[in-house]
């Protein structure tokens, strides 16, 4: 059998294992900065999307009904207005996420939580 030390000393090892093993709370601020580009190219690739299936409507049609630049001027355009739709729709979502951790508390990304006390 194993004596108290033994155990008391298991049980310290495995509660430091389990604390290197525990994820950081804070992220760096590279992290961060790849977070932001992520973003970004979602939102080009959201309205070259819009644009190119748009076009490839526009084109198609064309094509089939031999009036060249009518549906594919206005398919394009429509796909314009509707990339752009998706991205205003996506910032409204990033932004609706930034205030619900915000008012939950949670300290800004990249950012410290200090606060100053008036009268300090």
């Amino acid at each position: 059998m194993t004596d108290p030390d033994e155990r008391a000393k298991l049980r310290d090892l495995e509660d430091r294992i389990n604390a290197l093993k525990a994820p950081k709370g804070v992220k760096p601020h590279t992290d961060e900065h790849y977070s932001q580009a992520h973003l970004a190219w979602r939102m080009v690739i959201e309205l070259v999307a819009g644009l190119a299936i748009g076009f490839g409507i526009g084109y198609g049609l064309d094509h089939l009904l031999g009036t060249l630049p009518v549906f594919l001027v206005l398919f394009t355009l429509l796909g314009l207005a509707a990339g752009i739709k998706v991205m205003i729709r996506s910032a409204q979502e990033i932004q609706q996420t930034k205030e619900a951790e915000e008012a939950a508390g949670k300290p800004p990304p990249g950012g410290s939580d200090v606060r100053v006390k008036d009268g300090d």
